[in-house]
């Protein structure tokens, strides 16, 4: 039987307990992977550790908030301490938002979304990167189709998603020199709970998610698709054939992407 190309890959995962985070430990586990998981939730991380730790991997969980400068170099840290190296970083820790920007009550969602969906990248990708340059690693970026095109509802997450595919962009030109390899993820919807945690107007969590979640790609799917993409040190992974369409049309017939756009929001995705 073929040994798993990440098989006693040391990888760290942020955002690790919900959502996209958790299968990919899961599934990287399942692969034999020495796993560093981070996000805020200790318990809910611990849990996700545990199971990890059932499926035969080693795993360890190192409640982590992104946002905040020191806990990445303590994380980054913890894992070389462990392990003794870093092979891949999983920027994934990520927060959405569902209001309009005239909506908006002060501009609080705005700085903390760039804060975690882009600082949190930069932070991690800083304290990991001497290390990953001395294994020629990996650094997986996981975007959104909202990287590519501004969506309605959604303008501060856009930004912030269009400033991660921009600093990857450099970032890969920058590393290919040392081997170190940069994909770069574009998932449409997914089913995650991320939507019931995006931001509202008002600045608070909305509790449910805003839109139907019938007939979008499952979380176990989208994770396949990213793994491999990880194992293959893909450049990219648009996810979708809309999304795929999306980036030809938004150069041939702009004025229709706005409106394919503003449709998926109006009917819920």
């Amino acid at each position: 039987m073929k040994r798993p190309m990440l098989a006693e890959n040391v990888v760290v995962i942020t955002g690790a307990s919900l959502g996209l985070g958790r299968e990919l430990a899961l599934q990287l586990a399942d692969q034999g992977a020495c796993l560093g998981l981070a996000a805020r939730d200790a318990d809910r991380l611990e849990e996700v550790a545990v199971r990890c730790r059932q499926r035969g991997a080693k795993a360890i969980a190192i409640p982590t908030d992104v946002s905040q400068q020191s806990d990445c170099a303590c994380l980054m840290e913890r894992v070389v301490s462990e392990y003794g190296r870093i092979d891949t970083l999983v920027n994934n820790a990520g927060l959405s938002m569902f209001a309009r920007f005239d909506e908006l009550q002060n501009l609080k969602v705005m700085e903390q979304l760039m804060q975690v969906n882009y600082f949190g990248s930069v932070y991690c990708t800083f304290y990991a990167l001497p290390h990953l340059k001395g294994t020629r690693g990996r650094i997986v970026g996981i975007c959104s189709l909202a990287g590519k095109m501004g969506l309605p509802t959604r303008s501060g997450y856009s930004a912030s998603k269009h400033a991660v595919a921009g600093f990857y962009e450099a970032l890969r030109v920058e590393c290919e020199k040392d081997g170190l390899s940069v994909t770069v993820i574009f998932p449409g919807f997914v089913a995650t709970a991320i939507r019931e945690r995006a931001l509202g107007p008002d600045g608070r969590p909305l509790g449910r998610s805003p839109y139907s979640e019938t007939g979008v790609m499952t979380v176990e799917k989208c994770t396949r698709l990213i793994v491999k993409a990880i194992a293959d040190r893909r450049r990219e992974l648009v996810m979708t054939v809309r999304g795929k369409m999306g980036q030809w049309l938004k150069l041939a017939a702009p004025r229709l992407v706005d409106n394919l756009a503003r449709k998926a929001v109006e009917r819920g995705h």
